[in-house]
């Protein structure tokens, strides 16, 4: 007698990571994995020996999401503390401050998100605080966490300014909200559920230093039925040097396919529109090639070193320049034929000479890519930014996928979460059919097919966390990690595709999203 299978999915519009089209299938899932994949319609006797079953017409099916490069930390700084969005005047912001200090009775600093400067004036809500919490720290973030309210206290302890608030500042601070259990716990739910709804069930984080103690929830985490999201984490050293012995320590930890051990992450240069990337000729009009210091020595020597123990790196690299410094230090790695071991990646990769893209292909390097990023200025904004720090010509290897590619690099889907939030529709506009807002296709040859986008963001990621064996296509033997999109992404116009929704999805056998109930 067949064994029951927990699910059997039916789909017109199967995208199985593999194939370049969708075709019409089915998957017969028991537990956790995928033990059989069939083409065009199930026999009756499959059904029958479902569980349940699932069928789906104009929908695709597809594997679940893998967003490569995300924060948590970062999205969780959104919630911290009294919600103060709606604050007008400083005698409105004490009584609210004050009473939330009554009723959370908070041990260390005192927080609150949500602040808008059109709406509370900061000189003035900075000299309540300096009356009201003399001997308090006290840190009010902004609606999009650019800056921030602060006291004296505040800055004197955690040795940032509103002008210096970004989580590589005030990394001082998340010891105190990641060991928060009631607020994390909440936060960690909401994430992932949020995540989720995004067709997302796999997640590289990125930790500062010894993640503040985070790893000791995600280890109660490990085996809860409540972990919806598998989380790779990285540690980017911020506040310390890199720790090999607690690399050690992570990677025998955790073994198993939800929670791992992922390696290093750090920063080299910045974005180019603020003249921080680093550039192999002069910005336009400029003398220089790069407006800030870069340790690349002492990079290399931390690559280095984690190599030769067998941990991996992804430098984060926007400049042409960057990336050849990026490219060398891999180079200098260990290799079995020709290629990286320890699968190094680069994140990012604004503006790259194709000859270093060549070289990165040559020895299996990664590309950790922002598909989104477009969306975050207009599209007159983007041009203007190219055309007044590396000039049309140059600027005609921006954004260079297509380069990435044919050179052979493994590409995965990435957002700097909560810089962007995780949305294949939308990266599908942008990084394949090359929209800018406001305005038609920007450089279509840099951009990628649609198939390989999918792939990017389902494979791609998985080779990115060395998964691929278990997860990442839809295939017998593997865990059934799922996402189903309410329309066909290979068939739909640029407009339409980027309406997409997800409609479910399924982390390791188990449905952690639907929108229909």
């Amino acid at each position: 007698m067949i064994q029951k299978y927990s699910m059997v999915i039916v789909a017109k519009n199967m995208f199985d990571g593999i194939a370049e089209l969708t075709f019409e299938g089915y998957l017969c899932i028991r537990n956790n994995k995928i033990v059989k994949k069939g083409f065009g319609k199930p026999e009756q006797e499959v059904l029958d020996h479902a569980e349940q079953v699932l069928q789906f017409e104009e929908e695709q099916v597809m594997p679940g999401i893998v967003d490569t490069h995300t924060f948590f930390t970062g999205y969780a700084i959104y919630h911290i503390g009294a919600d103060i969005s709606e604050v007008s005047d400083n005698e409105m912001g004490r009584l609210l401050l004050k009473k939330y200090e009554q009723e959370k009775k908070p041990e260390g600093a005192l927080f609150g998100h949500g602040w808008k400067p059109e709406r509370w004036d900061s000189g003035e809500a900075e000299k309540m605080l300096e009356s009201e919490y003399p001997d308090k720290a006290v840190i009010l973030f902004s609606e999009d966490r650019c800056t921030c309210i602060m006291n004296q206290k505040a800055k004197k302890l955690y040795q940032f300014t509103p002008d210096t608030c970004y989580p590589e500042r005030y990394y001082r601070i998340m010891r105190e909200y990641l060991n928060d259990r009631t607020f994390i716990k909440k936060e960690f739910k909401d994430y992932m559920a949020m995540m989720n709804a995004k067709g997302v069930t796999a997640v590289k984080e990125m930790g500062f230093d010894d993640f503040y103690g985070f790893t000791d929830y995600l280890k109660e985490m490990e085996e809860s039925e409540d972990l919806h999201l598998r989380t790779f984490f990285m540690s980017q050293p911020v506040g310390s040097r890199m720790n090999l012995e607690y690399a050690g320590r992570m990677r025998e930890l955790f073994t198993g396919d939800k929670i791992r051990f992922s390696g290093f992450n750090c920063m080299t240069d910045g974005t180019i529109a603020d003249f921080r990337g680093d550039l192999k000729q002069t910005y336009q009009g400029k003398d220089f090639t790069c407006g800030i210091e870069i340790a690349y020595d002492q990079i290399e020597t931390d690559v280095l070193a984690a190599d030769a123990e067998g941990f991996r790196y992804s430098l984060h690299a926007q400049g042409d320049a960057a990336v050849a410094r990026a490219a060398a230090i891999f180079n200098k790695c260990q290799k079995v034929n020709g290629k990286l071991k320890n699968r190094h990646v680069l994140t990012d990769m604004e503006f790259s000479d194709e000859v270093d893209i060549e070289k990165l292909g040559s020895m299996g390097a990664g590309a950790e890519l922002y598909f989104q990023i477009m969306s975050l200025d207009s599209g007159e904004v983007i041009r203007n930014n190219i055309k007044n720090t590396i000039g049309e010509v140059r600027g005609k290897n921006y954004w260079n996928r297509r380069r990435m590619a044919d050179a052979g690099m493994n590409l995965s889907g990435a957002t700097d979460l909560p810089l962007m939030i995780t949305d294949v529709p939308e990266s599908i506009y942008y990084s394949c059919y090359g929209y800018l807002q406001g305005e038609g296709p920007f450089q279509q040859e840099n951009t990628l097919s649609v198939s390989e986008l999918l792939k990017a963001w389902t494979i791609g990621g998985q080779r990115n966390l060395g998964m691929e064996t278990v997860l990442g296509t839809l295939e017998e033997g593997k865990l059934a990690d799922i996402a189903v999109f309410d329309r066909n992404l290979l068939k739909a116009a640029p407009g339409d595709c980027k309406e997409a929704k997800v409609v479910m999805t399924i982390m390791d056998g188990k449905t952690v999203y639907n929108e229909r109930g």
